[in-house]
């Protein structure tokens, strides 16, 4: 049985069928846009952290959004990770593709790539694999999604206690009652409550469409028209950090412009470890020279991959 990570216990409700995934439609073929719904297909970073993507699996087994899929970008993950994917009860219930390439060191940039040449839907959002998405996460990503805009997302930050209790535990983090954030919240547990928050679209939205800062790919939303007018990731950022600053800022660039995610698409981030940060000069000075520039595409981007010839899983 999964418990809560505050003091109180959970609600029956909550903790029921811990292991599985609530009832959704059937995997099938991803459908395409309508006029007021885009395919969409949320992608999913991750390295060898299985108990971490379990929980964020389990988030997206129990979406409310009727039809979407998840390609997990796997940068060079061992074979529990390759596992936790090929048994998770999330393939019951949604179209889930793996992709991997070996592990050559920090790679983010490189397996979006390869990722977002998987993906199916025309609308795509980028996900942590520590990042649990709450059940209405795709639902409004994909409400909020318009033409010539990205949608930035935001995050509660949980502590290292609290993250190791609930990956113990297996706590269903995406089905707490809010009443146990505010309890997480007066324990020093979460830094904030506003990521469950729900507010509407409105103008408010769009105010802020050229700020950069703050916007990264942990809970990110991107049309693929876009992401190829910008030719996706550029792989030269190797290494932790800025690779999703360099996106936001050429899509800026391109006269693709910022939709403010909070108060809908709030994530709950597991605490992780620092990661090293020694080639972060070479990536701030790249990132100086496209700021200078204006440059719209990456040197390294979609157009060097093709949608065959991936890496294949441990």
């Amino acid at each position: 049985m999964t418990t809560a990570v505050g003091t109180r216990p959970p609600d029956p409700e909550v903790v029921a069928r811990g292991s599985e995934c609530r009832p959704a439609n059937p995997p099938g073929r991803l459908h395409r846009s309508t006029a007021r719904t885009p395919g969409v297909s949320v992608v999913v970073s991750t390295y060898n952290r299985p108990r971490a993507l379990d929980a964020v699996l389990h988030g997206l087994c129990d979406q409310r959004h009727p039809d979407f899929e998840i390609v997990v970008a796997d940068d060079g993950s061992g074979e529990a990770t390759a596992a936790l994917i090929r048994d998770h009860p999330l393939r019951r219930r949604r179209a889930v593709q793996h992709v991997w390439q070996a592990d050559e060191g920090f790679r983010a940039a490189e397996i979006r790539n390869k990722a977002i040449l998987k993906a199916a839907g025309e609308y795509i959002v980028f996900l942590d694999g520590d990042c649990v998405p709450r059940p209405d996460f795709v639902s409004r990503h994909a409400a909020l999604a318009e033409p010539g805009r990205f949608v930035t997302g935001h995050r509660v930050l949980m502590s290292r206690a609290a993250t190791e209790q609930a990956l113990a535990n297996r706590t269903r983090l995406h089905r707490l009652a809010f009443r146990h954030w505010i309890g997480l919240r007066l324990a020093g547990r979460i830094n904030h409550l506003a990521p469950f928050v729900s507010l509407p679209d409105a103008a408010w939205r769009r105010l802020r469409r050229t700020r950069w800062k703050g916007a990264v790919t942990c809970n990110l939303g991107v049309w693929r028209r876009d992401l190829n007018t910008v030719n996706g990731f550029d792989e030269r950022y190797r290494g932790w950090g800025l690779e999703d600053s360099d996106l936001v800022i050429r899509l800026i660039n391109a006269g693709i412009y910022r939709k403010e995610g909070r108060y809908a698409t709030g994530v709950i981030h597991l605490w992780h470890a620092e990661q090293d940060r020694s080639r972060l000069g070479d990536n701030r000075d790249r990132l100086q020279r496209v700021l200078a520039s204006g440059a719209t595409r990456a040197v390294a981007g979609l157009e060097r991959r093709s949608s065959t010839g991936q890496e294949s899983a441990p």
